[in-house]
């Protein structure tokens, strides 16, 4: 069944309302008509199944249905700090880590970032498209909220930021700690995982992060690309801890 995100200011006690580009989907692509039904999705962890009473130029009109909580939302609250990589590596990222059930992506700026975000303009465009990104894969996955890709930050920041979560970071360096050991540890709501980039991080950038008590971890015996440690990672996270330990 289709699926759209409207804003919850849009649900009404019976009805609800979908504007913006889905009209045109709606209408134009799909070509749907009233009578058919629909699954919306207020972005707050709620479903409603309608049915399509009106379709209009700007707006489609439908009647509520059934209300329920979504399913797509895991326990936990998992915020990926992404090392920016090259290329389109981003876009593959941030798809996968929605499917995964990510609540929050911020790109990093490290010491061996190659790419370089220097013009307000270019960043917003970058954002623009990587937001498009997270809603169409939260569409696709049945999420009930769509993660937010942050403003690109630097590594002193991101420090200041995590500073007080409970963090995890995979290194190449790090032989002997496991994920599973350290998520044994792990009884709070939110969880931070930080991802370096192509080149990895470098020694004192580690040093910084265990300053703050993050927890260094080895992934294992190969050294994965920085895509893979992200999806790797979450995966094992949302084993241990969300609900992917149910399959």
């Amino acid at each position: 069944m289709h699926r759209f995100f409207i804003d919850s200011d849009n649900v009404h006690e019976s009805q609800v309302v979908i504007t913006g580009d889905d009209v045109k989907h709606i209408k134009n692509v799909l070509r749907l008509n009233v009578g058919d039904k629909i699954m919306v999705c207020d972005g707050e962890s709620n479903d409603y199944l309608i049915e399509i009473e009106n379709i209009e130029s700007n707006q489609v009109i439908g009647k509520i249905i059934n209300k329920e909580r979504s399913k797509g939302e895991p326990p936990i609250d998992v915020v990926l700090y992404q090392g920016l990589p090259k290329s389109t590596k981003m876009d593959l990222i941030i798809q996968k880590a929605t499917e995964l059930g990510v609540k929050r992506i911020v790109p990093v700026i490290t010491e061996r970032t190659v790419v370089k975000i220097d013009n307000p303009k270019k960043e917003n465009k970058k954002l623009e498209r990587w937001n498009r990104i997270a809603l169409e894969a939260s569409k696709q996955c049945k999420r009930g909220q769509i993660p937010n890709v942050e403003g690109v930050i630097n590594f002193k920041e991101m420090v200041e930021e995590i500073k007080e979560d409970f963090v995890i970071v995979p290194y190449e360096n790090e032989i002997k700690i496991g994920t599973k050991e350290i998520l044994s540890k792990f009884n709070d709501k939110t969880i931070s995982i930080v991802i370096g980039p192509e080149g990895g991080f470098e020694e004192e950038e580690i040093e910084k992060l265990k300053e703050i008590g993050a927890n260094i971890i080895t992934l294992g015996p190969r050294i994965l690309r920085t895509e893979t440690a992200g999806f790797t990672t979450m995966a094992i996270v949302m084993y241990e801890l969300g609900d992917l330990g149910v399959i």
